[in-house]
């Protein structure tokens, strides 16, 4: 969308709010979690709006978000607009009536077409729609550098049997195949739920999925071990690993992708989210995406259950019905302002109506490619639970497992931690 059809478009939003007058005074306050690194972009995407319609955006920026938003919810002094931290924080606050019903002023016959369905169904609850995405990341991914892979004679796997095959080959070569890096500070293991998120989706039906996030099969359920023992493969296999199990559990998760890129490579592998590509860069700036290095899909392990997509994504609503806030929904929800927000970022879109070339480059249009297209596409589901669960136990448990914890032992633990997390 052009600068000119975007400022056309704003004008519409002024004409469909006539309540809202152009004017110093008028303004739209948003809390988000973004820093100082994304903050600025944030406000760009910001400025074409405040240009066109005279609204400030008064914009805090918070690394707690989840207890801030709480917090001032339940004091009565919520933000218009908000940034919310996965879809469980949306029900939670539709459930009290906090959260605005965006059919109330938005066109939804337009919104439908621009985001699939399984989008629209994450950010409704009771069939309302109460949120939608801004931006997302892709989680199935696995990084690799072409040219490793054509110098050693590999060729990207397209099946989990496959995967395991050439792991087996990249040692059977002496060298190591996978690169993991579990170590976030107070946040270690965190990298390792992902793992058994994506495996789960790939290994059972995205129905049991949900029901493993909702605590409606244990954690000691054999498809939930299952998928723990598939990932034991290669995270408790000292072959497998670039510095054995102790290097998984030791190395910072931003800096484990660096393994590819030595002279002879230290690893091959290296599966993260689309996000990581920028720590890639600042590492190696000399490095160019889609080149020297790229991604495939996480491959199927059960054919059944094909490649659904798991990520992470930014999510808005709405807690005062003001028109200015009405206006900046409406400016956020279109494709021009995505375009602003992923060019800067490197970020995804999860509205089907952005401009492909909006995106700084192949590698980032290739994984918004697979996310809007995905058939199926589920959220974290670490991020779902309960945080004594989905940022405790879970992430405890993954150390534990791969540090040598019997499985039984683990999976007993992280469910007596969830009988109680779920009864909260």
């Amino acid at each position: 969308m052009s600068r000119k059809i975007l400022v056309l478009f704003l004008a519409a939003v002024l004409t469909l709010s006539a309540a809202v007058v152009a004017s110093a005074e008028k303004k739209v306050t948003v809390l988000g979690v973004w820093g100082a690194d994304e903050t600025p972009s944030f406000m760009k995407m910001v400025e074409p709006f405040e240009a066109a319609t005279g609204i400030r955006v008064d914009f805090t920026g918070t690394r707690d978000l989840p207890a801030i938003l709480t917090m001032r919810v339940a004091a009565g002094n919520p933000p218009d607009v908000s940034a919310l931290p996965n879809p469980g924080q949306l029900e939670e606050f539709a459930k009290i009536g906090a959260l605005v019903d965006l059919a109330t002023f938005m066109d939804m016959s337009k919104v439908r077409s621009d985001y699939a369905k399984t989008w629209l169904d994450l950010a409704s609850y009771k069939g309302k729609l109460y949120g939608f995405f801004i931006s997302a990341d892709l989680k199935s991914l696995v990084w690799y550098s072409p040219k490793a892979f054509a110098s050693a004679g590999y060729e990207v796997p397209k099946t989990w049997d496959e995967l395991m095959a050439l792991s087996d080959k990249i040692v059977a070569d002496g060298k190591a195949p996978w690169a993991i890096g579990l170590e976030s500070g107070a946040a270690s293991g965190w990298p390792g739920t992902d793992w058994i998120e994506d495996i789960m989706l790939r290994s059972t039906s995205p129905e049991v999925y949900d029901k493993w996030v909702s605590h409606e099969i244990p954690w000691t359920d054999p498809k939930v071990k299952r998928a723990f023992e598939l990932f034991g493969k290669i995270a408790r296999n000292e072959k497998y690993l670039y510095g054995g199990t102790t290097g998984a559990l030791t190395s910072f998760f931003g800096d484990a992708p660096n393994a590819l890129f030595t002279t002879p490579p230290n690893a091959y592998m290296h599966r993260q989210a689309t996000f990581i590509k920028s720590f890639i860069l600042n590492a190696n700036p000399g490095l160019v995406a889609g080149v020297d290095f790229n991604f495939f899909p996480f491959p199927p392990i059960d054919a059944e259950y094909g490649t659904p997509a798991l990520g992470a994504a930014d999510l808005f609503g709405m807690f005062n019905d003001t028109p200015e806030a009405r206006a900046f929904m409406r400016y956020l929800i279109t494709p021009g302002a995505q375009e602003i927000w992923v060019a800067a970022l490197g970020k995804l879109s999860a509205n089907g109506r952005v401009n492909p070339n909006a995106y700084p480059d192949d590698l980032t249009r290739k994984a918004a490619e697979i996310l809007v297209g995905a058939e199926t596409f589920r959220f974290d589901g670490s991020d779902l639970m309960p945080a004594a669960v989905g940022a405790g136990t879970f992430w405890s448990g993954i150390l534990d497992y791969v540090g040598g914890e019997n499985l039984d032992t683990v999976l007993e633990t992280i469910e007596a931690s969830a009988v109680d997390a779920y009864k909260e």
